[in-house]
């Protein structure tokens, strides 16, 4: 039987969520009953979800979509989830501008979107963000080294803003994935893959729909208790 959420009533904003794991978080959130924004690079096609084409590297493309929102609507949840990856090479050859990138979007780029959030969540006296990491920010992967730092700056980030916020009723946790099965992960090719489910003590990668269960009882009153918190969810393959 699948697990259900009540999230009816409430203002959801989601980065990266037109496909994989942002497109089935924003699906489990819509099908929960709140009323989902996705902010992504590309158009997003999820029923029951508004989409704008935002580029969250950019602060004045951030303050213009937010400021479209009605006046009446404070975001209840914020789920930072764009990312991008980039290609698997030694550090020595990686080029300065994708690296850069790495950071500027996966780092950056949720430091951005919370900071031009966060505000208006402060002044409801609520809010609940959910920040994606990722396995690699917690052990580091070598010829993954921009990608595990910029992981390892939101985990990090996850728990400094957390302590600011706790106080004020904004509860702010981290999911870390370690390899789910995505297109992102996909593309890295098939000795990349076939050695990340070799290392799995499960013997697969994850699934998108199983990432979204836990971002969506993150969003809910069932978590009351979480601030700071970093969730793993690499099929036992994470060693802390």
């Amino acid at each position: 039987m699948p697990n259900s959420y009540d999230l009816h009533g409430k203002s959801v904003i989601v980065t990266g969520g037109a496909k994989s794991i942002g497109r089935a978080i924003s699906e489990l959130l819509v099908s929960s009953g709140a009323t989902v924004r996705i902010w992504d690079a590309n158009t997003a096609e999820v029923t029951g979800a508004s989409s704008d084409v935002v580029d969250i590297t950019d602060p004045a493309a951030i303050e213009a979509v937010l400021s479209r929102l009605p006046d009446a609507e404070t975001p209840d949840i914020l789920v930072n989830n764009a990312g991008y990856l980039g290609t698997t090479q030694g550090f020595v050859e990686h080029p300065s501008e994708d690296w850069q990138r790495i950071v500027a979007v996966n780092l950056v780029g949720t430091m951005r979107v919370t900071q031009a959030v966060l505000p208006r969540m402060l002044r409801a006296g609520h809010g609940r963000i959910v920040n994606m990491g990722s396995l690699a920010g917690k052990e580091g992967l070598a010829t993954l080294a921009a990608y595990s730092a910029a992981s390892a700056g939101v985990i990090a980030f996850t728990k400094a803003l957390s302590r600011e916020s706790a106080g004020r009723n904004i509860f702010i946790n981290c999911v870390a994935p370690g390899p789910i099965d995505t297109d992102m992960i996909r593309n890295l090719g098939a000795d990349a893959v076939n050695a990340m489910i070799a290392d799995s003590p499960m013997k697969r990668l994850g699934h998108a729909s199983e990432v979204a269960q836990l971002v969506a009882w993150l969003c809910t009153d069932a978590s009351r208790f979480n601030t700071g918190a970093v969730f793993d969810m690499s099929g036992g393959r994470a060693r802390y």
